[in-house]
């Protein structure tokens, strides 16, 4: 599929997003910031702009460029490639995208339980539908993980409570185990007032590789995964606690491995780090609070950038947007 290219004067002349049997036509548009026109009508589609960046850069979705001015652009080496690559991830799940982009234009103005409950109703809806299924289809069934005895360490040194993700095996993914047991320790120091500061790091090759994929769909129906997930999940308990934590990144940090640590007060990460959100490609959208905490620390737009595109983010790229507060080696770091 060709991208159509408009300058912002034409966007009002597209047809309705969907076709009379409910399918999304042309999910994502470009538009020409060289061409005439100084208004951007409001409208379903993604909207990214390429030229000349301009104060109507706001109202897009995102714009693609060689050289960043502000946090509505996302800098790359060639933005025809980059728009090509955005085109081709839209075209194969335009559902799970035009959702997130949807959602990331108006949950900011929302406190953060309830984004987060919006974040969760929009990704259980995409539970129950084709892109989800097509993908779960493709991996085939799993077996469960195996349980271990402790999916996360935890240590006091006076106020200092230093917690571990311990499944190094599973690249510290965030399945139900490791969920609870991390859940469980934040809300003792929730209720501690004697913890002053919560160190939150992981073992193993990785700080944490994101949901834990054989998992995923044994959740029975969309909506215990919505309970499940706005009212068990540590979204919430990271953002209460967020002035007294810090997150110490390593190695591949997906998903959740970054939508968590994107609502600590402070977030280190060793120059190894890598940042990815992959979910549009299974059909789904970030589910573990990042379409709320992520934006919260680097703009809708280069969230929606990462969670489209799916491309790794490195560590310098990270610091420079402001997704992670610092870069240092991990051999470097002061124990809590």
């Amino acid at each position: 599929m060709t991208v159509p290219v408009l300058a912002p004067a034409e966007l009002a002349e597209l047809p309705p997003l969907l076709d009379g049997d409910g399918g999304i036509v042309h999910p994502l548009v470009a538009v020409d910031l060289d061409g005439p026109g100084d208004s951007v009508p409001a409208g379903d589609r993604i909207l990214v702009g390429i030229g000349t960046p301009r104060a109507l850069c706001a109202d897009l979705d995102l714009t693609l460029v060689t050289t960043a001015t502000d946090r509505t652009q996302v800098a790359v080496a060639d933005p025809a490639a980059a728009l090509a690559h955005l085109d081709a991830v839209v075209a194969a799940n335009p559902q799970a995208s035009t959702v997130l982009a949807g959602l990331l234009r108006w949950s900011g103005t929302l406190d953060v339980p309830a984004a987060l409950d919006a974040e969760s109703l929009a990704y259980s809806t995409l539970l129950g539908g084709p892109e989800f299924g097509r993908w779960l289809a493709a991996r085939g069934p799993r077996p469960l993980p195996p349980p271990v005895a402790d999916p996360v360490l935890a240590a006091r040194e006076g106020g200092t409570l230093h917690l571990t993700l311990n499944r190094p095996e599973r690249r510290n993914a965030y399945g139900r185990l490791l969920r609870d047991a991390l859940v469980g320790l934040l809300d003792l120091a929730l209720l501690d007032p004697t913890v002053e500061r919560v160190v939150l790091d992981g073992t193993g090759p990785a700080f944490c590789a994101g949901g834990d994929l054989d998992e995923f769909g044994t959740t029975p129906d969309p909506v215990t995964a919505h309970l499940v997930r706005t009212r068990a999940g540590a979204a919430l308990p990271l953002h209460a606690l967020r002035g007294r934590v810090e997150v110490r990144l390593h190695g591949a940090c997906v998903g959740a491995g970054i939508e968590l640590p994107a609502y600590a007060g402070r977030v280190v990460a060793d120059p190894d780090t890598v940042l990815r959100l992959p979910e549009v490609a299974m059909g789904l959208i970030p589910g573990a609070g990042g379409t709320v905490s992520i934006p919260r620390r680097i703009g809708r737009h280069r969230a929606l950038w990462c969670a489209l595109s799916g491309l790794p983010v490195p560590a310098a790229t990270a610091l420079e947007w402001g997704l992670v507060d610092a870069i240092v080696p991990a051999r470097a770091r002061l124990s809590p």
